[in-house]
């Protein structure tokens, strides 16, 4: 493959992360605008692990994945109690909070005689584990087609055991399910933690890509993107977000026909599909037709 194929299909592996992670939380009935959070926070701590502390790449996205996790299940632990639009703010006051703090965190360390780290507003740079190891593009490629392939596998093992299940019942009707006896909360903050851990996985593998991320990368439209992923894909199958970042950035992104467009193009394709199709084109009733059929 040529260098633009691979860094089309690399950007849409790494956004997927992102949808993903915004789609756990609309299967668990809450809106949020701001996995960016846990993305940069992925990015920025894994950075640190592998080119500040000279960790092993493994380890250092493993740090990335803790962080993003314990940071989305702490941020869910008060912010349970809210719900729609209240949650959706908190979500995005969250994000921006995180963004602001970036600006100003300077962690610098002399590493080989160059100062290393996050210079605030200025950025990270020589993120370069990837390329120090000899790692050509379309073989980083494979590593983070890898890692998506494992975080579908572990949805789909949740999928077959209780936990997506209660969670679907959660996010359809909470009251409904505190009566049968389900712990909502409890349920939420966990669908929280696994989608901040799964954001910052793809921050992670995005800041070892790039080799550079600054604060201005995960701003409120990095959000509003991820959410329209699963909104546009569908809430039915975790194939469905992957479908909106390949819409956008497969499609959309790649045709010179929709230069200076896309935007225009992805807004308005999104109403188009929430009034047709309000739960996404892979919706749960297109799931269970196509799952009928392959029964057949």
């Amino acid at each position: 493959m040529d260098g633009f194929t691979i860094s089309v299909l690399s950007n849409i592996a790494l956004f997927s992360f992102l949808a993903i992670s915004a789609w756990v939380l609309l299967i668990a009935g809450e809106i949020s605008f701001g996995q960016q959070a846990y993305f940069a926070l992925g990015a920025y701590g894994a950075g640190i692990a592998t080119a500040v502390w000279q960790w092993p790449f493994a380890l250092g996205v493993a740090f990335g994945i803790g962080l993003g996790a314990l940071v989305g299940g702490l941020v869910a632990w008060p912010a349970v109690r809210l719900s729609g639009l209240h949650y959706a703010i908190a979500t995005l006051a969250f994000a921006e909070l995180v963004r602001a703090t970036l600006n100003v965190f300077t962690y610098r360390r002399d590493v080989g005689g160059v100062a290393t780290g996050p210079d605030g507003a200025n950025g990270f740079r020589d993120i370069r584990w990837v390329y120090e190891a000899g790692l050509p593009p379309g073989a980083y490629l494979l590593v983070i087609a890898g890692c998506l392939a494992g975080v579908i596998g572990l949805v789909a093992l949740l999928t077959r055991g209780r936990f997506m299940a209660r969670l679907r019942i959660v996010g359809e009707d909470p009251i409904l399910a505190a009566m049968m006896g389900l712990p909502v909360a409890r349920t939420r903050i966990a669908a929280a933690a696994l989608a901040g851990g799964i954001a910052a996985l793809g921050g992670a593998l995005y800041a070892h890509l790039a080799t550079y991320v600054e604060p201005a990368q995960f701003s409120v439209m990095t959000g509003v993107h991820a959410l329209a992923y699963g909104l546009i894909g569908g809430l039915g199958t975790v194939f469905g977000p992957i479908l909106g970042v390949l819409i956008d950035i497969g499609l959309l992104e790649s045709l010179r026909i929709f230069a200076g467009y896309r935007m225009v193009v992805f807004g308005g394709l999104v109403a188009v599909v929430l009034i047709l199709r309000p739960r996404g084109v892979l919706d749960e009733r297109m799931m269970h037709r196509v799952a009928a059929w392959l029964r057949r």
